[in-house]
């Protein structure tokens, strides 16, 4: 097992990643949680019954009352109505401000579940159990939780940090092909952003997946040190995260959830990221296409489908975070490793990058 440190200060907390951790990991969640009973396992109808038998039975053994609550999986759960609906189960199974939480699945249960978590008698603690690529590597760290409205993606939530996170690499055994390629998006971005090193042993993820550990290791241990920086985003290096995801989120909520996944819309987003990059910041076209076939070995889109507008995945992003009082803020690439956040990019630009894709 790898342990990377998440340092901040009283809301510190480690992630473990290995093989094995689920079936031992109410030994970890004890450890952190030593005066809790009551705990609610939220997870969704495709994880649940591959998991959650296993890890109630480790949090039993462990000295917890787990109740199980499943949530229908997909992007729609992520929503107030599943929050209202989850929050009223877990009041009616008997749970209170003394009990906690774990969020197992991917990254809309850990989402929704760690909002229900900061909301449910105004805060409990809980921990993340993630069971995907992009779970795994991103969305289980950093404290950030949330649901979509129609308007936008994520644009209801708040900061709530796990007390633990426990990510079991052979979860992604489980994972359909289409489902374990589209992770790999954030693993690009990380790459990109942070540790181009990162990215030949990217490739060979592909198909050797004893590789994984490591590779989760090193993803996590990047996002650990931009939220330590930046916990709640209020210098900017925690923009930096949202690299691809300002176009990538607005044509995931164009398309409507559940057309792409999570991952294949930010390939896009990053494909016209790296074009922006190329024109603003000077970004080799060399870099921007040995990340491109990164994405391209994953089978991650390359095309943006002709019947989503530009002008509606424009207006989507003027609803996004990452605008500040209707001023764009992007993120670029100088150099693979080396990314900035620009005041830079025109409206034009962004439109003929989106355009570019078609």
């Amino acid at each position: 097992m790898i342990e990377v440190s998440v340092p901040l200060s009283e809301r510190a907390y480690v992630v473990q990643v290995g093989s094995g951790l689920l079936a031992g990991a109410g030994v970890a969640v004890r450890a952190v949680l030593p005066g809790t009973r009551s705990v609610a396992v939220v997870t969704d109808s495709t994880v649940g019954p591959l998991y959650a038998e296993l890890v109630s039975a480790s949090l039993r053994a462990a000295g917890f009352e787990p109740t199980v609550i499943t949530v229908p999986a997909g992007e729609p759960s992520k929503s107030m109505s599943v929050v209202e609906d989850v929050c009223r189960r877990m009041i009616r199974a008997g749970l209170d401000r003394s009990s906690a939480l774990v969020a197992l699945g991917g990254g809309v249960i850990g989402d929704l579940a760690g909002f229900c978590a900061a909301v449910f008698f105004r805060g409990i603690p809980y921990v993340q159990m993630p069971t995907t690529v992009v779970s795994l590597v991103d969305s289980s760290v950093g404290g950030k939780t949330g649901v979509n409205t129609p308007e936008g993606k994520n644009l209801l939530g708040c900061f709530h940090q796990p007390r633990l996170v426990v990510a079991d690499v052979d979860t992604l055994d489980t994972l359909p092909p289409r489902e374990y390629h589209e992770g790999f998006a954030e693993i690009i971005k990380h790459a990109a952003i942070r540790d181009a090193a990162m990215l030949p042993l990217i490739g060979r993820a592909r198909d050797d997946r004893s590789v994984m550990a490591e590779l989760v290791a090193r993803n996590v241990a990047i996002k650990a040190a931009i939220v330590a920086a930046d916990e709640h985003e209020t210098t900017g290096l925690r923009a930096l995260l949202n690299f691809g995801h300002t176009i990538g989120h607005g044509i995931e909520a164009t398309a409507g959830y559940g057309r792409f996944l999570h991952g294949e819309a930010i390939s896009l987003g990053l494909i016209a990221a790296l074009r922006l990059s190329e024109t603003v910041a000077g970004l080799d076209p060399v870099a921007s296409e040995t990340i491109i076939a990164l994405l391209r070995r994953f089978d991650l889109p390359q095309r943006l489908p002709g019947d989503l507008a530009t002008a509606d995945v424009m207006e989507k992003m003027a609803r996004d975070k990452k605008f500040q009082a209707g001023a764009i803020r992007f993120v670029l690439l100088r150099a693979p490793g080396d990314a900035f956040v620009s005041s830079e990019v025109t409206r034009d630009a962004i439109e003929a990058a989106i355009e570019a894709l078609r």
